[in-house]
């Protein structure tokens, strides 16, 4: 039974709230889902500031746990859509939000009909503390999939963010990178302390600007996003090895040349606009000539 005075729940509360909150509900945070609820009124305040948000603006939170950022969001004068996978969670995050007029979506990111979510405005920005199991594929799935969403703030894993962000010559650089930076500019815009999270990690986190790109990297009328995603894959699976052997079979000579790459070089060495012009040049080899 919980006590009259958990009955309301606590605005942008700290460690001690967190605490609270969970033991009231009988909940412990799971390691499964990667669950680090954030206990810091200043770091989502931060957050929020860094996402630039007009009043209000269309916001959608991925993985809102007890909803301390939640409610930073909507102090903000945000209209927001908190997704929650935990069915746990759920019942106490609509507890946490009575009265501030999110919406509570429970659901699975991965799995959500995202057309049918975000039918009802045209652009929405993504704030959220993302599960550091699933933050690398989410990010790059919503910027393949789902175009209402033209900016994102996130906060990450260190080493996840540095991937998300890395441009060539960076040693976080590869196929990741390489993808986000088809559809977007990454930025790390900030560290976050382990200090901040219940229960604390043992990795540092860092907040990354995703702003999509009015148009893609490479020009999508000349090669498509598919065909230029298939040969990333395939480079930096043999990342270590030349090109012409990471794409041996994929790409010849004749394509290399054309493009303007060297077979020698490796796929770290390759920004976006080359992978471009190398899975448009290996489209032209392979189509051969049109008929008259």
């Amino acid at each position: 039974m919980v006590s009259p005075a958990l009955q309301v729940a606590p605005r942008l509360f700290g460690r001690s709230g967190v605490l609270e909150l969970l033991d009231a509900h009988g909940l412990r945070p799971s390691r499964a889902l990667g669950q680090n609820f954030v206990a810091d009124a200043n770091t989502v305040r931060r957050i929020v500031r860094l996402a630039e948000l007009d009043p209000g603006q269309s916001v959608v939170e991925i993985g809102a746990g007890l909803g301390s950022l939640t409610l930073a969001l909507a102090e903000a004068g945000a209209q927001v859509t908190a997704i929650e996978i935990d069915g746990r969670l759920v019942a106490v995050l609509r507890l946490v939000l009575d009265g501030v007029g999110a919406r509570v979506v429970h659901g699975d990111a991965l799995k959500l009909d995202w057309t049918e979510l975000l039918a009802d405005h045209h652009e929405w920005v993504l704030v959220a503390n993302l599960p550091y199991n699933v933050a690398t594929p989410l990010v790059v799935r919503l910027l393949e999939e789902v175009p209402a969403i033209t900016r994102m703030m996130v906060m990450v894993q260190r080493e996840a963010g540095e991937r998300l962000a890395a441009g060539v010559g960076h040693g976080a650089y590869g196929a990741v990178s390489a993808k986000v930076a088809y559809w977007a500019r990454a930025t790390v815009v900030g560290r976050v302390p382990s200090t901040v999270f219940v229960p604390r990690p043992k990795v540092e986190s860092v907040l990354v600007s995703v702003v999509r790109r009015p148009q893609p990297a490479v020009d999508p009328t000349l090669i498509g996003y598919d065909a230029i995603g298939a040969l990333i894959g395939a480079g930096f699976a043999h990342r270590r090895k030349m090109l012409r052997g990471s794409l041996a079979g994929l790409v010849g000579p004749e394509v290399f040349a054309a493009a303007g790459v060297r077979p020698e070089a490796r796929a770290e060495e390759l920004d976006v606009a080359a992978w471009g012009r190398l899975a448009a040049c290996r489209q032209a080899a392979t189509s051969g000539p049109r008929p008259s």
